[in-house]
Order: structure tokens, then sequence, then C-alpha cells
């Protein structure tokens, strides 16, 4: 199931309050400033900094051809 809309309108990263990137097939939203995602478990976002998985150079390539080849928009625009 999708995250609600409106719930996605007012997500922002816990550490830097900027916008992030919502994978639905993924269950995660990501942070491409700080190269960090965070899972969704039950529909539910998990916003705890030390809960963020870092991911590697080629991980951040693929979400962000991803962000380009699928038109995605962040949660907020800045």
């Amino acid at each position: 199931m999708a995250l609600d809309p409106q719930l996605l309108d007012i997500l922002a990263c816990p550490e830097d309050k900027g916008p992030l990137f919502y994978f639905e097939d993924e269950s995660t939203l990501y942070n491409p400033r700080l190269m960090r995602r965070y899972r969704i478990e039950d529909d539910i976002p998990v916003m705890l900094i030390d809960e963020a998985e870092a991911l590697t150079d080629a991980d951040h390539a693929r979400l962000m051809g991803r962000v380009e080849a699928e038109s995605l928009s962040p949660t907020f625009e800045v």
C-alpha cells in the first residue's frame, strides 16, 4: 500500500530537514544529499537518524537514475 499523499507532502529528513524521494516498490524514502535511506515498515516511515541506512555511490546512482527516468518528485519543494 502506498503512503498517504498528505503525509508525503510533509515528510522531511530528520537530520537535514530537506525533502526526500519516495520509492514505493522498495518501501523506502531517500535523502540524496546525505545518501541515506529510511525504510517503511507496515506503511509507517521509520524516520530515526540512527535507523537510516547509508548507501554506496552505486546505490545512490541507481536511485537517482530512477528519479530521472521516472520523473519522481521530492516530498516537497525547497
